[in-house]
């Protein structure tokens, strides 16, 4: 990979690169071809009401030209100029972050629906089942945290930003119970140790991001294993939150439903249809479709962009700390702005009833 000629009559070196910067490029290139795949087919599919309209059947057929036009693309940014890749560089950073709160957001709905799903069940045993499952997510949190500061918190090393971080997100933990369980608060145990676990989990993640050779980062002997384990879990998540957020595009318990979808306002937008919609599809009616077709493919080119993030450190991380990926400040930093995205999202579903009353949430 040190040479590759698709670039060599584009661009032009007074020295030539080392390795590891074909490889990020290559990752850029590649991601760049995903993004620009992605972006085509929402802007196409912009619109779309109902399964009448023939770009129905762009989405939901066509692979074999699909998957040809994918490689076609992927295959011509490699002809790129560098200053556009490095121009996607720069702009895949915002997109990251888009997408990264695409993922808070989602991660909110979710449990606020799996918390009202078996609060409806209104039965004894869903009750101690939400207890059982709230406990075991703060066990998990505070077990978690002793082991953060036991990794990153060395004795005789002035960790005072580790301490911090690790403090910060305790007080986190103890606000999310006080806010939830609070009279006028309409909110649940729950959905707040969830998310206080997630914080940990972002906390850890944040932490384990440190330069190996940062005096405070006591998992440096261990750096290729917490590397590989950090890009599975970053890549596996990435993942589910593309799937989960297709499947609740078209849900108005999330706030990223098209507004003017018509399925909006359908508690499950992909269950069967009703008697009334089969009744419809009967009389040749045009049936509307479940959920926005544009933002299912947006949803994919975000995750693009923080793909190409999350395999190149954020485009710095292979400079600091050689090939371990996803290691370096910028990932610290992305990680801990997460988590105080979370955090202040979180809080905000619950006070934001209180405060604005007459407007539904």
């Amino acid at each position: 990979m040190a040479r590759i000629p698709l670039c060599a009559g584009i661009n032009h070196f007074h020295k030539t690169p080392d390795r590891e910067w074909f490889e990020t490029d290559a990752v850029l290139r590649v991601s760049l071809g995903n993004f620009v795949f992605f972006t085509i087919l929402a802007i196409i599919m912009a619109g779309i009401k109902d399964q009448k309209d023939p770009r129905d059947k762009i989405h939901h057929g066509g692979w074999m030209a699909k998957i040809f036009c994918w490689v076609v693309i992927v295959f011509l940014m490699f002809f790129v100029p560098n200053g556009v890749v490095s121009f996607y560089e720069s702009i895949s950073k915002f997109g990251s972050g888009l997408f990264l709160l695409v993922q808070v957001v989602l991660l909110l709905d979710f449990v606020h629906g799996w918390n009202e799903n078996w609060v409806a069940k209104d039965e004894q045993f869903w009750y101690m089942a939400l207890l059982v499952v709230s406990v075991v997510c703060y066990i998990g949190a505070f077990s978690f945290s002793g082991l953060l500061f036991h990794w990153f918190t060395p004795s005789g090393h002035d960790c005072g930003l580790n301490m911090f971080f690790i403090v910060f997100t305790l007080i986190l933990v103890f606000v999310f119970a006080i806010v939830a369980l609070h009279p006028k608060i309409n909110g649940s145990l729950l959905p707040a140790s969830v998310i206080a676990l997630y914080c940990t989990y972002l906390c850890y993640s944040g932490l384990s991001s440190e330069p190996r050779d940062y005096e405070c980062n006591g998992l440096h002997n261990h750096s290729k294993a917490v590397s590989t384990g950090s890009l599975s879990l970053g890549l596996l998540t990435t993942i589910l939150s593309v799937v989960y957020s297709a499947v609740r595009a078209g849900s108005s318990a999330t706030v990223l439903s098209a507004p003017d979808s018509p399925r909006a306002g359908a508690d499950k937008p992909l269950l069967p249809f009703s008697k009334a919609d089969e009744e419809a599809e009967k009389k040749d009616v045009p049936r509307p479709v479940t959920y926005s077709y544009s933002f299912f493919h947006l949803i994919f080119s975000l995750a693009s962009m923080y793909s190409a993030m999350l395999l190149t450190g954020w485009s710095t991380s292979v400079g600091e700390s050689g090939k371990l990926v996803d290691v370096g400040w910028p990932s610290v930093w992305v990680r801990i702005a997460t988590q105080w995205a979370t955090a202040g999202l979180y809080i905000w579903s619950l006070v934001a009833p209180l405060l604005f009353p007459d407007r539904e949430f």
